[in-house]
């Protein structure tokens, strides 16, 4: 793997989050723009890496479509449900009420710290985009076909909660359709089986365990960090015992039928 792509995605995409985070305070003063952010720089990571990595051009051309596709979707999510909502996201109004005076730096930190979480997620990109070999395999299709099931799965996820989310009769009430009937947090999880189609992608290839670092820090993240811990905590908080219910009864990541 060429290592020189990792440090200059970090290079390009700590000033884009400061001058992101001036922004913020000057602005919008609404947190989730740093989210966005992260999606506008590993997409432009993904493309710089397709024009200048020293793989196959195929391979490249391929990867660079994968991720930038995720990146787009993913952040014109977050820009129209979180960004331009009426309301901040309440995990950032909870870390704003709880940090007093510090909050500012904190949220200075989190804004270049996507600047690092996008180097970290390029690592998967930097080693596909360094294969040398024209010849696609089945294990790279088979990643293909991975990579479609879990950005499809988010997107139908997301659109199922925006739309229960909409309907005035629905407001703290907590959603059971679609995947949510079978998992508490079904975007979370096909995110998870996003990263995990880089993985299988790589197979075969020397540098092939870097790729894991794309799963294992998303999915714990979401499973320990800034995903469901703060989303349950919420959810809890606001809809009392219907949550409460649905915890008893769903899984919270990997989708299953619900308990009795």
């Amino acid at each position: 793997m060429n290592w020189h792509l990792p440090v200059w995605a970090l290079l390009l995409n700590t000033p884009i989050m400061a001058g992101l985070w001036l922004g913020y305070r000057w602005m919008h003063r609404n947190a989730s723009l740093a989210d966005v952010g992260f999606c506008v720089g590993f997409g432009l990571v993904a493309v710089g890496f397709g024009l200048t990595a020293t793989g196959d051009l195929s391979h490249r051309l391929v990867v660079a479509a994968m991720a930038t596709g995720y990146a787009v979707r993913l952040g014109g999510h977050i820009a129209v449900n979180r960004v331009c909502a009426p309301e901040e996201d309440h995990r950032y109004r909870t870390l704003r009420a709880q940090s007093g005076n510090r909050a500012e730096w904190y949220f200075f930190a989190y804004f270049v710290g996507q600047a690092v979480a996008v180097a970290i997620f390029s690592i998967p990109l930097a080693v596909l985009m360094s294969n040398p070999d024209p010849t696609w395999h089945t294990w790279e299709v088979l990643g293909l076909i991975i990579w479609v099931i879990g950005v499809a799965g988010e997107t139908v996820a997301d659109g199922q909660l925006n739309r229960f989310r909409r309907a005035p009769g629905n407001r703290g009430k907590t959603c059971r359709q679609g995947l949510w009937r079978y998992s508490r947090h079904p975007n979370y999880f096909f995110e998870g089986v996003h990263w995990c189609a880089y993985v299988v992608m790589s197979l075969g290839l020397p540098d092939w365990r870097l790729t894991l670092v794309g799963p294992v820090v998303m999915i714990g993240a979401l499973l320990k960090v800034t995903g469901i811990p703060l989303a349950e905590a919420q959810a809890a908080a606001t809809r009392g015992e219907d949550y409460r219910e649905y915890q008893r009864t769903t899984n919270a990541f990997i989708p299953w039928f619900p308990k009795d």
